[in-house]
């Protein structure tokens, strides 16, 4: 099936029981069964069934299905947050002494997961500017055992030549992983481009609507995981194959971590996903709209969009993205002062920490999710202090224009 009919109807072919056309809402925390040997059976996989939620729940189960269907990738797990993806998949791989190397730009959160908290446990990080793919190779180590970037830097708005990362990373032997957040699978399909290993927050243009937090993890089934450094996942492919990555992480790392998402959050996922591709369409277009008009704007210092025809990326969006650059923009008016004066004058747009929402979203990252940043710190991440990202939504393009317009120009007015 086709993206658009596997949005709607992947991972799940009707209730037989009650013949419920949507995915039914299994909110329960354990699961009975008849005997005590098939319990212990499903416990040491004996038999397939559920155990506890933690581990999996029919919604979620689902769920992955769906994404795993869209992804074209072998396997999904389905976390309870875009952070509980890359910190689970990050830890199935690396441990203490080894280093993991990480695009520049990439999201507040994924930053202070790396710096400050894997490297209480003895994993470190190189970040590398991805404008010369080269600086991946030069950075890689016999220590390193992963390379982690997103398909657009959030808020640098950089684009990695995915492919090439890709052959790097194989060549090292070493799994690439991708998050594909701002440009879902209705874009951008990572594994087909030598992404090994998939990331979400589904919080964002998934679940839509800003309704639910939640986040996934799917195998593109390109590593071979018979071979690499990896000697846990490696006795496990002895037994089951491809499957091994997931099943380790599954069984032992998401389990103990209990990162899992709750079922009724995994429902308000699937209900996003049988619209993605209708709605990032609209993204993408008025985003670019949105880019050019505040491009020709003479109170606009600078634009950053990577459809953008000036943009040092438009090249590589134009090969893996088809032209269609994701719903995500900064721009800058010039200082902070002037950047808050625009966020408290929008009246249509709303000011907050998310993304990926069917409403256009403003927020000031210098002072909101990189506060905790120095000076020093944001200059390598893109982040000024005039810096005003955009999550541009999908209403009438007409509207968020007329919005902007009179935010700007009494941002400016206040400010003389």
């Amino acid at each position: 099936m086709k993206a658009d009919t596997l949005a709607v109807h992947g991972g799940f072919a009707g209730d037989g029981g009650s013949g419920a056309s949507a995915v039914p809402i299994c909110q329960t925390v354990s699961y009975a069964y008849n005997t005590a040997q098939e319990i212990a059976d499903a416990f040491a996989g004996r038999s397939p069934g559920y155990i506890y939620t933690r581990i999996a729940n029919p919604t979620t189960t689902a769920l992955e299905t769906r994404l795993a269907e869209l992804e074209d990738g072998i396997g999904c797990i389905a976390t309870s947050s875009g952070m509980a993806a890359i910190a689970s998949a990050v830890m199935g791989l690396a441990r203490a002494g080894d280093e993991i190397i990480a695009s520049a730009g990439i999201f507040g959160g994924t930053v202070s997961l790396f710096e400050n908290t894997l490297s209480r446990f003895g994993i470190k990080t190189s970040f590398v500017d991805v404008a010369d793919t080269n600086n991946f190779a030069e950075a890689i180590n016999d220590k390193t055992r992963l390379i982690f970037i997103e398909t657009i830097g959030n808020p640098r708005m950089d684009v990695p030549d995915i492919p090439a990362v890709a052959e790097i990373a194989n060549k090292a032997q070493i799994p690439l992983i991708v998050d594909n957040t701002v440009t879902t699978p209705a874009i951008f399909k990572p594994g087909e481009f030598g992404a090994d290993i998939v990331v979400h927050s589904t919080s964002k243009f998934i679940n839509g609507h800003g309704t639910a937090i939640g986040g996934a993890i799917i195998d593109a089934g390109n590593y071979n995981w018979r071979e690499g450094p990896f000697e846990e996942i490696k006795d496990v492919s002895q037994r089951i194959g491809q499957l091994a990555f997931l099943w380790y992480l599954r069984n032992v790392i998401y389990r103990d971590l209990g990162g899992c998402p709750a079922p009724m959050n995994s429902f308000l996922m699937l209900q996003g996903l049988e619209t993605l591709p209708g709605r990032m369409a609209k993204h993408c277009e008025n985003a670019n709209k949105l880019a050019e008009f505040l491009q020709s704007h003479p109170n606009v210092s600078w634009v950053n969009y990577p459809g953008l025809e000036d943009s040092k990326f438009n090249g590589r969006v134009a090969k893996l993205f088809s032209g269609c650059c994701g719903g995500l923009l900064t721009f800058g008016l010039g200082d902070r002062q002037k950047a808050f004066g625009f966020i408290d004058s929008v009246k249509l747009a709303k000011n907050l920490a998310n993304l990926g929402d069917a409403k256009t979203l403003v927020v000031h990252p210098a002072s909101t999710i990189f506060h905790e940043f120095g000076a020093d710190e944001l200059a390598p991440m893109g982040v000024t202090e005039d810096m005003i990202r955009v999550s541009v939504g999908i209403e009438d393009f007409d509207d968020i224009k007329a919005d902007f317009e009179q935010a700007i120009e009494r941002a400016f007015k206040e400010t003389k």
